[in-house]
């Protein structure tokens, strides 16, 4: 319509709605590269979600809002404010009240003042004593109902949000029925009666006690638990006298009427249904400027209370934990919409992950799924193969896999290093075609090559020994370590499937490491480099194969200080002459066997060196020392120049 204006802005409202969708890949790709790096798997996967998608706030920003924010709340003021407050009242109101005595020259007044100078100490027990206390000042006995009145609301407003109205109408017996009902309905829902209907007519009833407009029975005693938990830990954060004198101060408030009685019973019946909630453990001291009144230290409580709750939650430390724990209804309230608009972006984002079958859970939380394994395997290959381009071109290029095989009837160009035959058939058409001349002699070059592919008939069997010893992770070995066997598994499995690798890694202890296992293995700081119980559990794996080939790898940057003993490793440096024999026991099998051992050794320990060319000559194995970026690229160049030699 002509006249119409229009103002545009920053979109506020929660969520861009425009934004494009996060790419699950790219972090499952950041994962990989993390891990590849040596960085903890666990840790990159929770590093993740508490970064955030897109530079938005992940859970580490919130938890830091949430910190500053209970700081704050502990600065708001004193929680004895009741107190204070009811012992100012006191005073003001027992000088009018003297005020007016000294105006009496009658017995009566004498004896008034002398009743008023032996008022106990105490704040609670002197308005006790006053109770019964004929005023002579009308200002004085307003002042000292006010004590009684301002505290009795205070507390009934602090336990129901929509009390204030009633109150001013002075209504506390409509109040008294309130609860009465509500305990009444609390008790029948303990008890697991169907309480849908009961939970209607009492909104219908009291709904005007309750802004908060509860959807469910559930709502209703989550909003009270709160409330109620609230109101206990303010008096377990109070010294004992100020305990002391707040209980009676609320006694005598609250009276002898039922009221006292039913909001008592009130609480025992929510900490019944919500123990879960803090009900008082964890005394807190809050210092500021102000003297907190009963409803506002409460408040003041209540809002700590949820946001320590809330840094629990978003620490994401306990065992299964998701982001499913966090409670997004109370992020909101303490932190605003958009803190919760990010918490449920995190939690897209978690789920698309698991969707997509990026992630899966376990015991401990998430881990990679075999899928993002195969993708982590494939990103650590290419990563060899790029520090393999400009070296040995031809050697390292997959497509001449099974070379000495069957041919399967294809084809491919010919490029420098190819070790297949020519297929002189296509080498000759490729040349025709190209001069357009069928006459002989027909002139090739080198683009006109063509070489016939062959299935792989033989098999190997590779034991990948690995170290996993502190001194790994300390000298930054950790990374290439995991990379080169990760690329090696991922070779295996897509390339040469007719082989049979597994991988064991070694430290006071060896064991076998799936890829999985690997991806997440983090460095301990157990002693010890027990190259014998690799090198048997690697001799178990090649006899499960008696047609392969035996192939032994062993990357590692010390020499052997530990071995077995009846079951149990024996660390000792020096290495012992026992640990030594042992180890040499395991490779003389494993020469008999017809295994040969190729040692990957980083580092320039001089004990391994001297051990290594040893073993290199007892076995007839090689010994490669590549620095640690190039781990990866000697070891799978080894492994795919040794295969084409087999077959």
């Amino acid at each position: 319509m002509a006249g119409n204006r229009f103002r545009y802005g920053a979109w506020r409202d929660g969520p861009d709605p425009l934004a494009p969708p996060y790419d699950v890949r790219a972090a499952v790709d950041e994962v990989g590269e993390r891990v590849l790096a040596g960085d903890s798997l666990r840790d990159v996967l929770r590093d993740l979600l508490r970064r955030g998608p897109r530079q938005g706030r992940g859970l580490d920003e919130l938890r830091d809002r949430a910190r500053r924010m209970r700081r704050d709340a502990l600065r708001r003021g004193n929680l004895d404010g009741a107190v204070t407050r009811a012992q100012q009242l006191l005073d003001q109101a027992l000088a009018t009240e003297r005020d007016a005595l000294r105006a009496g020259d009658d017995d009566d007044s004498r004896f008034a003042e002398a009743v008023l100078d032996n008022l106990p100490r105490s704040t609670a027990r002197a308005v006790e004593e006053l109770s019964e206390y004929n005023w002579t000042s009308d200002e004085a006995r307003g002042l000292y109902q006010q004590i009684l009145d301002g505290l009795k609301r205070e507390v009934v407003e602090q336990r129901f949000a929509g009390m204030k109205q009633a109150l001013e109408n002075g209504d506390f017996d409509g109040v008294s029925e309130m609860v009465g009902d509500l305990n009444d309905l609390l008790q029948r829902h303990a008890r697991g009666e169907d309480t849908d209907d009961a939970f209607r007519q009492f909104m219908d009833k009291h709904g005007q006690f309750f802004p908060e407009n509860p959807a469910n029975i559930e709502e209703l005693i989550d909003s009270l638990a709160r409330r109620a938990a609230a109101s206990e830990r303010l008096m377990r954060s109070l010294s004992a006298q100020q305990q002391e004198e707040l209980s009676r101060l609320m006694d005598q408030a609250l009276g002898d009427g039922p009221l006292r009685g039913q909001l008592g019973e009130l609480t025992d019946n929510l900490r019944a249904l919500r123990p879960q909630l803090n009900w008082g453990r964890g005394e807190q001291r809050m210092r500021g400027p102000d003297d907190l009144g009963y409803g506002d230290a409460a408040a003041a409580l209540g809002e700590i209370g949820e946001l320590d709750e809330l840094l629990d939650q978003l620490g994401q430390e306990h065992p299964g934990a998701t982001l499913d724990d966090i409670d997004v209804e109370m992020v909101e309230r303490q932190l605003g919409r958009g803190s919760a608009d990010d918490v449920r972006r995190l939690r897209d984002l978690e789920r698309e992950l698991a969707r997509q079958g990026w992630v899966q859970r376990d015991a401990e939380g998430l881990t990679l799924s075999p899928k993002a394994l195969r993708r982590l395997g494939r990103t650590a290959l290419a990563q060899v193969f790029d520090q393999l381009k400009g070296k040995r071109q031809g050697q390292h290029d997959l497509r001449d896999a099974g070379a000495a095989g069957d041919l399967i009837g294809s084809s491919r160009r010919w490029e420098y290093g190819d070790e297949q035959p020519l297929d002189v058939v296509r080498t000759i058409g490729n040349a025709i075609r190209r001069s357009g001349v069928a006459t002989l002699p027909v002139r090739l070059r080198p683009e006109d090559f063509e070489v016939a592919e062959t299935e792989r008939r033989a098999s190997a069997a590779v034991a990948l020994c690995v170290d996993l010893s502190y001194s790994m992770y300390a000298d930054g070995r950790w990374g290439p370590m995991k990379q080169t066997a990760l690329a090696l598994s991922h070779l295996v499995e897509t390339q040469f499937p007719q082989d049979s690798l597994q991988i064991i890694g070694f430290g006071k202890y060896a064991s076998v490491l799936s890829q999985g296992q690997l991806a997440a293995i983090d460095p301990t700081a157990e002693k010890g480099t027990n190259l014998q119980h690799a090198l048997n559990l690697a001799g178990r794996h090649l006899r499960r194969h008696p047609g392969s080939e035996p192939v032994v790898m062993i990357v590692t940057d010390g020499e052997p200080t530990a071995h077995l003993e009846d079951g149990e490793s024996y660390f000792w440096w020096p290495p012992t002459p026992a640990t030594v024999r042992a180890t040499v026991h395991e490779v003389d099998h494993l020469t008999r066997f017809g295994a040969t051992l190729n040692f990957f050794m980083l580092g320039e320990d001089p004990g391994l060196q001297a051990f290594v060319g040893k073993v290199a000559e007892r076995n007839g194995g090689r010994v490669f020392s590549p620095d640690a970026d190039e781990l990866g690229r000697y070891v799978v160049d080894d492994y795919v120049r040794a295969r084409r030699g087999r077959g």
